[in-house]
């Protein structure tokens, strides 16, 4: 009986659909989505797309609404997002048996008809273009006049029972067909969701803009300036010489997520690397691949610049500046080495996804080197590529750790490195297997990761003696001026961030990674992730990283007394699973020899990360470490106080907040309150829960913004901060978080949501006008 009534119900829902449509067929013509593929005169509207309509989208509905996790796939971010609409199938599918097709903007279609070929539909009005047909026939519409006849709270919480703030939600992304039913079933659900609705003006210019028909001008053309900057780069990455097509494609296998902008210029547009059809000179014909090392399908492939056109987002915004410096550099490293390129690699997939067979021709330090002059921005990769989102994606990293480098000019690691480098060639990575994975090769790759460990051991062994035992002077400095000699990550349960300096005084744990670690690690978890990959291959990904990140591990414990090593690598996998251990074990001797380091104390960790801090002073970045002199900040006694706080009382906190303090100087202060949660180990994919250990959290205060997704934001004079440490001391429960955020945050039901908002992503800009980017509240919480 139930499937009968299963099915009756799915047929009377398609049915109401198809007699919606014919509804609107009848009233205002059929669709034709092509209207909107060729951009339309704005003068005759009082308001116009880029100058009145895309601020508006941008600070009120891009926050929710971009990327890979907007819901309904519906980005807001740039005109080609609003007009390709939105559609019910998620992108994050943790029970994918078979790769889906991608849907990303820009890429994988051309026109606004081939969208809906995918499955996408309208949100504007794609029938006859009247006031009225825009307005009643037009979802964005409809739901912009649902959230006016709905009076929103303006206090206290949203109730849970109606609305749904979790990760997973379901989708509910209703056609303008089935417009009618979903007003109905959530009448409170118009847009922004679960957020204050839109200012009268800000309303009244959207509503002006559709009922016109949201038209929007061609893009405006580049400057002068950017064309000759692109000329010159692109006359760069496409010589006819071996050496540089070589060159050129290990830049865009590690440049393809990147944000490029030209440094020597006024601040001003970003730009993304793609592979074209077409040389330079030519309209770009893209070449979309699912990976950047994918086979092009063509006898000669152009590396491109293009214009990114979607707005700037902190969850995928990853600046790279191109100058005539990194030119020289990059020119340094890869052409003025002596080196020969006898042949171009090939792009099947066993080759093209094992970076140390495809460019085994170009010297080891000359692609290290790369990939250390924005340190940053390589491990930026993979935690704000699409790999890194959700829960289990990201329990493969601690809450809170430090990275380091080995010296790119130290000859041992030199021999080293091109030795592993060489090995490797042999032990492929999950990635290899592409998009449609099976877990029945997991051992495959265990067993080549165990030998591979073998056999670096027995080399570390052998070379880093005497002399060359590991000590601080083997770890890169920056060449006494670079920032990215030293990374903090912060995790913040399903979403991560990593910024320069070593900040706090004791990180949970310490990776030290070298060439072919940072190689792998890329490889895995960037240029060979797909997002639209089938389970077996998103977890043999997860799976792997745990070998890798034990191997960074490993080289930082080498750093310690020999007798100390196993105890702190015990401590970091407390109640490790049974194949954890046994694997454990088996690396216990992968460094036997002495250290480097000279030690004066009866604790060698905490000293060790102290004598870090002191080897790598003078490039060390201090930009998110508040002030410690109340002469530099009023605050700085008090924020210390909040930064010591330890232990049960943090768990009920955030992950990740805004704390904004009123100053009596009439000043904004702005800090990130991180709550750093412990566990016994993250050696396990599943139930962290049940290895959560709250009385070990602490808190870090940083000044500044750090993390794309806030959970709260808290707002205060300054003059009420010792209130909020001493509450935020006393917590016990969710009830007393309740009292206390009713006290200092500023909520989703608060009337000051969108000032303090805009103040917020102001502040941003000001202090970082070159990582500025929007915040998104898809994890705002709702407490």
């Amino acid at each position: 009986m139930r499937p009968f009534i299963a099915l009756f119900l799915l047929a009377l829902v398609g049915g109401c659909a198809v007699y919606g449509q014919y509804r609107l067929d009848q009233r205002y013509g059929a669709p034709d989505p092509r209207r909107f593929d060729r951009p339309r005169s704005t003068a005759a509207l009082p308001v116009e797309y880029r100058r009145d309509v895309k601020p508006i989208l941008d600070s009120r509905c891009v926050v929710c609404h971009a990327c890979y996790d907007a819901p309904c796939q519906l980005q807001l971010g740039s005109y080609e997002g609003v007009t390709r609409g939105a559609n019910g199938e998620q992108v994050y599918d943790a029970a994918r048996l078979l790769a889906a097709d991608p849907t990303r903007l820009f890429l994988d279609a051309r026109s606004t008809a081939e969208w809906r070929s995918k499955g996408f539909h309208p949100v504007l009005n794609e029938r006859n273009s009247t006031t009225e047909a825009n307005r009643e026939a037009g979802v964005m519409a409809n739901l912009l006049a649902l959230k006016r006849r709905f009076e929103f709270p303006s206090y206290g919480l949203l109730p849970r029972d109606r609305y749904d703030f979790s990760l997973d939600r379901s989708q509910q992304c209703p056609a303008i067909e089935e417009i009618g039913d979903f007003e109905a079933e959530h009448p409170e659900w118009g847009m922004p969701y679960g957020l204050p609705p839109l200012s009268e003006r800000e309303n009244r210019t959207l509503m002006a803009w559709l009922e016109g028909g949201a038209p929007a001008a061609p893009e405006p053309a580049l400057s002068a300036a950017e064309r000759d900057q692109i000329s010159r780069w692109e006359a760069f990455l496409n010589g006819a010489d071996p050496k540089m097509r070589l060159m050129s494609r290990y830049l865009y296998e590690h440049w393809f997520l990147a944000h490029l902008y030209f440094d020597e210029l006024p601040p001003g547009g970003y730009f993304e690397l793609v592979r074209s059809r077409t040389a330079p000179g030519q309209p770009i014909d893209v070449i979309a691949t699912r990976r950047p090392y994918d086979d092009p399908g063509v006898a000669q492939v152009y590396y491109r610049l293009r214009p990114h056109r979607p707005a700037l987002v902190s969850k995928t915004h990853m600046p790279y500046a191109l100058n005539t410096a990194r030119m020289a550099r990059i020119k340094t490293w890869f052409l003025d080495e002596p080196y020969t390129v006898k042949a171009l690699p090939s792009y099947e997939p066993k080759v093209s996804a094992n970076p140390f067979i495809t460019f085994e021709q170009i010297p080891v330090r000359s692609r290290y080197r790369l990939l250390l002059d924005e340190a940053q921005f390589t491990i930026m990769n993979f935690i704000k590529g699409p790999v890194c989102r959700g829960q289990v994606a990201l329990n493969v990293i601690n809450d809170h750790f430090w990275i380091g480098f080995i010296h790119p000019d130290n000859p041992v690691f030199n021999e080293t490195s091109a030795f592993l480098a060489d090995v490797l060639k042999e032990v492929g990575l999950p990635t290899e297997q592409q998009s449609n994975a099976l877990l029945t090769k997991w051992l495959l790759y265990s067993r080549g990761q165990t030998d591979y460990l073998r056999r670096k051991s027995e080399l570390v062994n052998r070379r880093f003696t005497g002399r060359n035992s590991p000590s601080l002077s083997m770890l890169w400095d920056g060449d006494g001026y670079n920032p990215n000699a030293a990374l903090t990550v912060f995790r913040h349960f399903d979403s991560a961030s990593v910024v320069k300096g070593l900040l706090g005084d004791r990180p949970q744990t310490a990776l030290i990674l070298g060439y072919t670690l940072l190689e792998r690690i890329h490889y895995l978890l960037v240029a060979g992730f797909d997002v639209y990959g089938n389970t077996a291959h998103q977890l043999e990904a997860r799976l792997y990283m745990d070998f890798l990140r034990m191997e960074g591990e490993m080289n930082f414990l080498a750093l310690l007394p020999a007798g100390d090593r196993n105890a702190v690598r015990d401590f970091w996998y407390r109640g490790a699973g049974d194949e954890v251990k046994t694997y454990l074990n088996g690396s216990k001797a992968y460094f036997t020899q002495r250290t480097g380091v000279e030690y004066r104390t009866g604790d060698p960790l905490t000293e060790l990360f102290g004598l870090w801090k002191a080897h790598l002073a003078p490039v060390l970045d201090h930009r998110h470490e508040y002030a410690q002199s109340t002469q530099d900040d009023p605050n700085a006694g008090l924020l210390k106080t909040l930064s010591g706080l330890r232990g049960r009382m943090l768990s009920i906190l955030p992950e990740s907040s805004f704390l904004t303090l009123q100053g009596e100087d009439g000043v904004d202060r702005h800090y990130t309150l991180i709550r750093n949660s412990a566990h016994s180990n993250i050696s396990e994919l599943f139930f962290e829960e049940d290895r959560r250990l709250p009385d070990e959290d602490t808190l870090l205060v940083a000044r500044g913004f750090i993390g794309a997704y806030p959970n709260a934001f808290y707002r205060l004079r300054s003059n009420r901060l010792a209130a909020f440490i001493d509450q935020l001391g006393r917590l016990r429960s969710e009830q007393d978080y309740a009292e206390f955020a009713a006290r200092f945050a500023v909520r989703r039901t608060d009337p000051r949501f969108w000032a303090h908002s805009d103040a917020v992503h102001e502040a941003f800009r000001k202090a970082d006008p070159v990582e500025a980017s929007l915040f998104d509240f898809n994890r705002l919480e709702n407490r």
